[in-house]
């Protein structure tokens, strides 16, 4: 796998930041395991996560995605291009906000925008994760 073409799915997912395009089992398999603890995903494995990246005509893990055939039908290189975005495929796919009203945000979702609340408390007690700190500071990490 490399990281040197950025590859972006229709949706707008990294597809050239994610491991699934490892040729190595054992590093798809801790994408299977982050998955299942950070999204509930229960039906990946290792052997049947392995994807080549949306935009690839390869293999893709993601076989009930329907935005990608519907990009690829109306032959657009991402969702955002269809005068139909954000549409109801795209629903598990992309962050509810572009599924908001401007009302509903300020009503509904903005106070849930917790990210930058937490971090400052946590850099207050010198508790923010290393990886989060290289994040926020847009540095690299060290190898």
């Amino acid at each position: 796998m490399t990281e040197n073409k950025e590859m972006i799915g229709y949706c707008g997912y990294n597809c050239h930041l994610c491991v699934a395009r490892s040729e190595d089992p054992t590093v798809r398999q801790k994408l299977v395991d982050g998955w299942r603890k950070l999204f509930g995903h229960t039906t990946y494995t290792a052997e049947n996560v392995k994807c080549d990246g949306c935009p690839s005509n390869g293999k893709v893990a993601d076989t009930q995605c329907q935005a990608r055939p519907c990009a690829k039908q109306k032959g657009l290189n991402s969702c955002a291009y269809c005068d139909d975005f954000p549409c109801e495929k795209l629903k598990p796919l992309i962050p509810r906000i572009f599924f908001a009203t401007e009302e509903e945000y300020n009503l509904c979702m903005r106070q849930f925008d917790c990210k930058a609340n937490l971090t400052k408390i946590l850099a207050e007690r010198g508790k923010t994760p290393f990886w989060l700190k290289q994040k926020s500071s847009g540095s690299k990490n060290p190898k």
